[in-house]
């Protein structure tokens, strides 16, 4: 097949490096797409585009109008709503999917992870066990917090929640990954920080908190990753192009 459409369906750092290398592909036109939930977005080179499909009709919609011919959804692990979509949307137009799933984190030695299902099992986990919370879920996340009484959060957010948004006493930190190792060790110490909140979100951008915490002997409420639908998957970046080549 040449001149075939790719759809990339962004949001990491990950998407955008796979972007770039489809983007190279001769005969190949690659479109990345971004959710747009942040409001100063990492852009990939390239054709891209900035929005919600609006659920799976919606995706049909743009895959028939566009002629997609591949899908590679390389989406947050914890954007599982797109990812579903995704599956549906590529079954019903019949077009390849790729799934794009980076490893997890695993425990080490030395960690002191509770791991947990759910964001609001997160909160539920931190009553009678900690007292100043670094929390690293997102800004969207925030309102699941805040009837926790007695325990201050230092909030770190892509982008400051709204005025009227409901979060926790705390301080909201406005930063941007990838986080060194120097950096949030010296963040836990100087917040007298207990306890990390975080999303399995796998990948090296922020896993320096976790290695922070470890040397520090300080505990991470870890909340897993939702379910993924079935389907083609690699776990490198690497590994997207051959699949993308043997396909065309």
């Amino acid at each position: 097949m040449t001149n075939a459409k790719v759809l990339i369906l962004g949001g990491t750092g990950d998407a955008a490096e796979i972007a770039a290398r489809v983007a190279t592909i001769p005969g190949v036109e690659a479109i990345a797409s971004l959710a747009g939930r942040t409001r100063q977005p990492s852009i990939p080179s390239g054709n891209v585009r900035i929005g919600g499909f609006g659920g799976v009709a919606g995706l049909v919609s743009y895959l028939q109008e566009m002629s997609i011919d591949f899908v590679i959804d390389a989406t947050h692990p914890f954007a599982s709503q797109i990812s579903w979509n995704a599956a549906a949307a590529t079954a019903e137009v019949s077009i390849p999917r790729l799934l794009f799933n980076r490893p997890a984190w695993e425990k080490v030695n030395g960690d002191r992870w509770i791991e947990v299902d759910s964001i609001i099992d997160a909160a539920a986990a931190l009553s009678n066990q900690a007292q100043r919370v670094f929390l690293t879920v997102g800004r969207q996340e925030l309102s699941a917090f805040a009837h926790l009484e007695g325990i201050w959060f230092l909030m770190r957010v892509i982008d400051p929640p709204s005025p009227d948004a409901l979060t926790p006493p705390g301080l909201v930190l406005c930063d941007r990954g990838p986080f060194a190792l120097d950096n949030e060790r010296e963040i836990l110490i100087q917040h007298k920080i207990d306890t990390i909140v975080s999303k399995n979100s796998g990948g090296d951008a922020t896993y320096a908190k976790i290695i922070a915490a470890r040397e520090l002997g300080i505990q991470v409420v870890m909340v897993k990753r939702p379910a993924i639908p079935p389907g083609e998957q690699v776990s490198n970046v690497e590994d997207v192009v051959p699949w993308l080549l043997s396909n065309l």
